[in-house]
């Protein structure tokens, strides 16, 4: 949120302060092919620059500020914090990162100081200047791609498709940000055969096979209340036809799904990173991101052995944390 100060200047009024921070498995970011079962320390702010109406985290982003933000953190004290609790990563989520850009940025900064890594959990809805400025700062990325149709984001998002795309290739071809996918399934909206297929044959023509795709399953909050919960069998569908269009690492979630959730090297066919839920129960990986079996190169950044931070959410107070 921004405001103007007594000078006339825009600032954000959200600076230093959080919605809540937690440690979270990587997985749930979604990020599948960014430093496996790890721990990442995850926090937002409030508000947000969409108005989707399907918005699962609505407490947050269509808050007022002052309603949520109740924890308060320089960016130092979030980078110590990650350190001290073994998490590997940060992530800017819950809300989006776009709008507090400079507070997340200088998180960055400090994170980057200790060797520790940052997540974009994004719409990916931003002009070309900040979305530059941001992503030299970002190591990995999940992008809500909520639809296919210019009308679905018009009409439930408040926005639109084209940013989103340019957002997409931008970060595909143009930087080094480890970039995953996620596209929330909802029934009648746009779960269509004819809707996959366009998307998921545009995903591997622009940003390459390479790039896993999640789709994850709705289930009806804020304003889409008597919407149905997405079906599993439509995840298995979507993983399908995305398969069928040339995507090596297609993924289901928020449901439970061992064959949707594990990742399968492209050229053998076995299972290298298996998955029941958010925990790992195989890793078939050498030292070099490798398929032990056939020693095909797997696209991500992987470690010799997984993280072993499991299923586990746990809620964390960052006045426990003083930075000397």
């Amino acid at each position: 949120m921004r405001a103007a100060d007594p000078d006339g200047a825009i600032v954000l009024t959200t600076y230093g302060r959080s919605s809540g921070f937690c440690v979270d498995p990587i997985e749930k970011k979604p990020l599948d092919h960014f430093l496996p079962g790890t721990a990442v320390l995850s926090f937002g702010t409030a508000g947000c620059n969409l108005a989707c109406r399907f918005c699962q985290n609505w407490d947050i982003s269509k808050s007022r500020e002052w309603d949520r933000l109740n924890d308060e953190a320089s960016p130092e004290t979030i980078a110590e914090a990650a350190r001290e609790l073994g998490c590997r990563s940060v992530a800017f989520t819950y809300n989006d990162p776009t709008i507090f850009l400079e507070y997340a940025a200088d998180v960055a900064d400090a994170c980057h100081d200790r060797g520790i890594a940052t997540v974009a959990v994004t719409a990916g809805y931003i002009c070309p200047e900040p979305r530059r400025d941001f992503y030299a700062r970002i190591d990995a990325a999940n992008v809500d791609l909520k639809g296919f149709t210019e009308e679905f984001y018009r009409a439930v998002c408040g926005a639109h498709l084209e940013p989103v795309k340019e957002t997409l290739v931008y970060l595909a071809h143009e930087t080094e940000v480890w970039l995953e996918v996620t596209t929330l399934l909802i029934p009648g909206y746009n779960d269509s055969e004819r809707e996959l297929d366009a998307l998921s044959g545009w995903f591997a023509e622009a940003l390459g096979p390479d790039v896993p795709l999640h789709f994850t399953a709705f289930h009806p909050d804020w304003k889409m209340r008597d919407v149905p919960a997405t079906p599993p069998e439509t995840l298995t569908r979507a993983r399908r036809i995305a398969l069928g269009n040339g995507l090596r690492y297609v993924y289901t979630g928020n449901v439970r799904d061992e064959e949707g959730g594990s990742t399968y090297c492209p050229n053998c066919g076995v299972v290298v990173i298996g998955r029941d839920g958010y925990e790992i129960t195989r890793w078939h990986l050498d030292g070099a991101g490798r398929c032990e079996s056939c020693r095909a190169p797997l696209p991500g950044r992987f470690e010799r052995h997984p993280g072993h931070w499991g299923a586990r959410r746990r809620p964390v107070r960052l006045a426990d944390f003083v930075v000397a």
